[in-house]
């Protein structure tokens, strides 16, 4: 007997006929492999902060993977997926992933097709400008907020957190950017006890994420001063409005990164 999904759940169903007591056993099925490829997910660190409980439920595992793999850009925007691939790629139930995708559409960062296939929303340039807005409006004052609470244990964190990402553009590694990048900026952004603010901001990265994987090859001719040492300095010298300022320069060059991706390829969605 074995297990088949259907609309309700899981739910057994018979497979041929029953087995005669004496005859030789039938040939073992060859199970279906995951759509996505085994490394979809692999050994991916946990960086998400607050770090996750991994004794938690399993849903809530899944749904902070599966936000992991946004902010690294490996799920890619307007490729189509389906319930079963996802929960091969992550060896669960399909229970625990629905919720968690349940989870996630309702953040709007994966939409449910008719077909109830699932993908990452694409990018069209109402989206992209709201995005750019949020991040502009919430991540000055989410770094100046948190600038009293900043103590040199947690600077050491931030300026490790920037090495790393340096150190990951000449290798090659574009997921390792993109996740001490966003490990620099939320080492500040938590220094600050937040029930609203950096949630949100949160959010917004998890959406964005899909995207800025695309600027990657635009990083090294961009000719952009280094804003992560500027916001660092700023840290350093207790100077809110330095590193506020920082801040959003660090965001226009990400936009003007993101523009010149978007000009080098298809453009945006319409």
């Amino acid at each position: 007997m074995t297990v088949r999904a259907g609309r309700a759940g899981l739910k057994p169903a018979m497979q041929g006929h029953a087995h005669e007591p004496g005859a030789p056993p039938p040939p073992a099925r060859r199970s279906r492999r995951a759509v996505l490829p085994a490394s979809l997910f692999g050994d991916l660190p946990v960086v998400v902060l607050p770090a996750v409980d991994s004794d938690g439920p399993q849903h809530e595992q899944i749904y902070n993977r599966l936000r992991q793999a946004l902010i690294a850009g490996r799920l890619r925007p307007g490729v189509s997926l389906s319930l079963r691939s996802l929960a091969l790629s992550l060896d669960s139930g399909l229970m625990p992933v629905r919720e968690a995708v349940r989870r996630l559409a309702a953040e709007g960062l994966l939409h449910v097709l008719e077909n109830r296939r699932l993908c990452v929303p694409v990018l069209t340039r109402a989206r992209f400008d709201e995005l750019m807005q949020a991040r502009l409006l919430l991540e000055p004052a989410c770094a100046v907020r948190a600038l009293p609470f900043i103590d040199p244990a947690r600077l050491c964190r931030i300026r490790d957190a920037d090495a790393r990402m340096n150190a990951s553009y000449p290798a090659g590694d574009a997921e390792r950017y993109m996740l001490e990048n966003y490990r620099f900026h939320f080492e500040i952004y938590h220094a600050a006890p937040s029930e609203v603010l950096v949630p949100v901001l949160e959010g917004v990265w998890a959406q964005f994420g899909p995207f800025m994987r695309a600027v990657f090859p635009q990083v090294d001719g961009a000719g952009f001063r280094d804003k992560h040492f500027a916001a660092m300095a700023a840290i350093e010298a207790g100077d809110g409005p330095a590193l506020a300022q920082a801040v959003r320069d660090d965001i226009d060059d990400g936009r003007a990164l993101l523009e010149r991706a978007v000009s080098a390829g298809d453009g945006f969605a319409p």
